[in-house]
């Protein structure tokens, strides 16, 4: 018996020698070799990027040393994806003929050139994506942008008391409670901004076709504090979506005034339905107009990161997005300095992905001072394994030496 039993322990032992060599030669497509192959399958790659501010101290689109010098810190840093803003508070940082190129007009005199065309040629050389920065919905404080010009303050969202949405304007009893935002928000649900958006959109693809994709940020209703979980409690705090226009369309479509909702939960849930298909919808448009013009160029949004106060409060369906491939990824604004919370909430929004990415935008700034609470921070990010990690932003990192071995 021991001799057979040493006869088959050695047929055993050849025969998986034999196997072995066939799945070197031939990989692991043949059925019967699936499964088995000898080296451990690779970890995802998480890719790195970096969002670059038109207010960086760093002023990238100033000169082309400037340009250089982010390019080398990818280089040196292992980052492949550059978020750069282009359009923040109305104005252009690039070469536009629709919106106002006052700044754009001073980085060329500085220059003396259209620095971002030689940074996306560099980036090219050396496969870097960079991406258009488009804050969609906000415009800062600045009551004169083209946009306020051209169609008048209708096209400001507006709260259940139709007040805009930056704090100081209008001001009664119930901001000693609630906490407004410090910026104009634009109205997504007149067909006059989504139109103006586009417009913006198209332009920058158009003139700067080296241009990866477009990276949206404020597409969204202002998210005030405290956040309501629906439109039922707007008599606990505010809600927006009560721009002029927006109003009297879901008037015209549903016989409802939206003003008087107070206590109509049916009819609630129908109003906030209404207002998240409006943010969507300015999204969808873009995303088919970027589809059309090439199939290559990537969408993408930075949202609040809880997938369900992004939902409920700022009519920010970025699940619905990704499950509908109406964007290729989202990237969390997951600013925090606690750890737990951080982990937690990437733990909920990566079951999100949908049939698209989730990358994980890290606030740097809060932490630049403490690099044990920013190292481990990163660690517990990429050991949750998501499809990428942006840092927020190039100036509170372009220093950090330990950068690049991460």
């Amino acid at each position: 018996m021991d001799d057979i039993v040493r006869f088959q322990t050695r047929f055993l032992y050849i025969a998986l020698i034999l196997l072995q060599a066939i799945i070197l030669l031939f990989g692991t497509d043949l059925p019967y070799a699936r499964g088995l192959s000898l080296s451990k399958k690779a970890p995802p790659v998480i890719s790195k990027g970096v969002w670059v501010t038109c207010f960086s101290e760093k002023k990238v689109l100033y000169s082309k040393e400037a340009a250089l010098e982010l390019i080398e810190f990818c280089k040196n840093s292992g980052i492949s994806e550059v978020y750069i803003q282009l359009y923040r508070g109305g104005q252009a940082y690039y070469d536009s003929k629709i919106v106002d190129r006052a700044k754009y007009e001073n980085m060329l005199k500085e220059s003396g050139v259209d620095v971002l065309d030689f940074l996306l040629q560099e980036a090219q050389k050396n496969k870097i994506k960079v991406f258009a920065w488009v804050n969609a919905l906000s415009v800062a404080q600045n009551k004169k942008a083209d946009i306020i010009v051209k169609f008048g303050d209708k096209v400001l969202t507006r709260d259940q008391y139709l007040r805009p949405s930056m704090k100081g304007e209008n001001v009664n009893k119930t901001d000693n409670y609630y906490l407004r935002d410090n910026q104009l928000f634009l109205e997504p649900g007149d067909p006059a901004v989504a139109e103006y958006t586009l417009a913006i959109v198209a332009e920058i693809i158009s003139r700067y076709p080296a241009i990866s994709g477009i990276h949206l940020d404020y597409a969204r209703y202002p998210y005030p504090i405290p956040f309501l979980p629906d439109s039922r409690f707007t008599r606990y705090g505010l809600s927006y979506g009560y721009g002029a226009s927006s109003v009297t369309r879901f008037k015209e479509k549903t016989g409802i005034n939206p003003l008087f909702l107070l206590n109509d939960e049916k009819n609630i849930l129908l109003w906030d339905s209404w207002k998240r298909e409006q943010v969507t919808s300015l999204v969808e448009k873009i995303s088919k107009y970027l589809k059309s013009a090439s199939k290559d160029k990537l969408l993408s949004c930075a949202v609040v990161p809880f997938p369900e106060r992004a939902y409920s409060a700022a009519f920010q369906d970025w699940p619905g997005w990704l499950e509908k491939g109406i964007v290729d990824y989202v990237v969390l604004m997951n600013y925090t300095k606690d750890n737990k919370l951080a982990k937690e909430t990437i733990k909920s929004a990566l079951s999100q992905r949908g049939m698209g990415k989730v990358f994980v935008g890290m606030g740097n700034f809060l932490m630049k001072d403490d690099p044990a609470l920013l190292s481990e921070q990163y660690r517990i990010t990429s050991d949750l394994k998501p499809d990428g990690i942006v840092f927020f932003s190039y100036d509170d990192v372009s220093n950090d030496p330990t950068l690049g071995r991460r």
